[in-house]
């Protein structure tokens, strides 16, 4: 069953509500993170395509996520709870909540209006070149997950 497709605007505006729902004191239904962390965890995702924040994997590291890695995150299937997170997406410390939200929200309008044409066939941080359905499985998926997490 494909996924529900983040580059079209009712469902972008239909995660940006789910989004909203959370408050600073929304908690989580399993896992480690606050809700200020895991918006800032999600936010990852989009560093790496938009911003030249994260250090990219050498070749050999490339080669191990592609084989290893990109199926179970590119794929249909939802991720398992309190499943291992790349280092990169540990979020340590006290995050600023508002700051958080709006700054995921940003980065879901932006991949929404620049749409799924400007992703086909994009090469991703980790993963190498990514089809549409990939990338949008990769976003919708992870965000989805998390909005799952803390009940929204």
């Amino acid at each position: 069953m494909a996924l529900p497709n983040i580059f079209n605007k009712e469902i972008s505006n239909e995660v940006i509500k789910r989004t909203n729902n959370l408050t600073p004191n929304t908690k989580a239904n399993w896992g480690k993170m606050n809700v200020g962390q895991m918006l800032a965890h999600l936010s990852v995702m989009y560093e790496m395509v938009y911003d030249d924040k994260h250090k990219k994997p050498n070749a050999f590291m490339k080669f191990m996520l592609k084989s290893f890695i990109k199926n179970a995150v590119v794929n249909e299937k939802p991720y398992k709870r309190n499943s291992q997170t790349a280092p990169v997406f540990i979020i340590k410390g006290e995050k600023d909540f508002e700051i958080e939200k709006n700054r995921l929200i940003a980065y879901i309008n932006k991949t929404q209006e620049l749409g799924e044409a400007t992703f086909d066939g994009k090469e991703s941080h980790s993963f190498g070149v990514l089809n549409k359905t990939e990338w949008n499985n990769l976003f919708y998926k992870h965000i989805d997950h998390h909005l799952t997490q803390f009940g929204v």
